[in-house]
């Protein structure tokens, strides 16, 4: 192990100790090490807040067209985009969690997340169906859109909870790092 005065080293040092007295982490060291190496961690930190905006602005188009009836094509064509976002994020997000942990999906660290994440994918694919076979009114289209568009903000808060444990887990582990070492400097 580094010494408590190398950031990496202290980390490291921290969350072996946090494990050893039974605190739950989000990434093993090694875990936290790959996670930090692998070009795919910037991947997902760029496409996530690109997913957001491009959902931002679809869900307004979407409303508009919802209430004054006018938008169809504008809102279709931002749903079209923001799915096919979505389907980037999924296929890069499993590249990066094959990466980190070893597995394309399903890493008991992001269980739950993976599992709605199909409910995202599902309801965005049922919208892509109808659109693509003429199912339904272009409202009901609109309103499968919502419903998958409310499935994904609560998937994108799953995700935000998962990094701010991340964050927490490293501070926490810095903080017992210094403690070990008996130094605060």
């Amino acid at each position: 192990m580094k010494g408590a005065n190398a950031p990496d080293g202290a980390a490291v040092g921290g969350a072996v100790s946090m494990q050893k007295q039974g605190v739950k982490t989000l990434y093993t060291p090694e875990e936290r090490r790959r996670r930090d190496a692998t070009k795919w961690t910037l991947v997902q930190g760029i496409l996530a807040p690109v997913q957001f905006l491009v959902f931002l602005v679809s869900l307004g188009l979407v409303l508009n067209y919802l209430w004054t009836g006018d938008g169809f094509t504008a809102a279709t064509v931002s749903i079209v985009i923001k799915t096919l976002v979505l389907y980037t994020i999924m296929v890069t997000g499993a590249i990066w969690e094959r990466e980190v942990f070893g597995c394309y999906l399903f890493a008991p660290a992001f269980f739950w997340e993976d599992v709605f994440s199909f409910l995202v994918l599902a309801l965005h694919t049922a919208y892509l169906v109808m659109l693509f076979f003429g199912l339904g009114s272009p409202r009901d289209q609109m309103l499968v859109a919502l419903a998958a568009y409310a499935t994904y903000v609560v998937n994108a808060a799953q995700f935000i909870l998962k990094l701010r444990a991340a964050r927490r887990d490293e501070r926490l582990a810095a903080t017992s790092a210094v403690d070990m070492s008996g130094s605060r400097a």
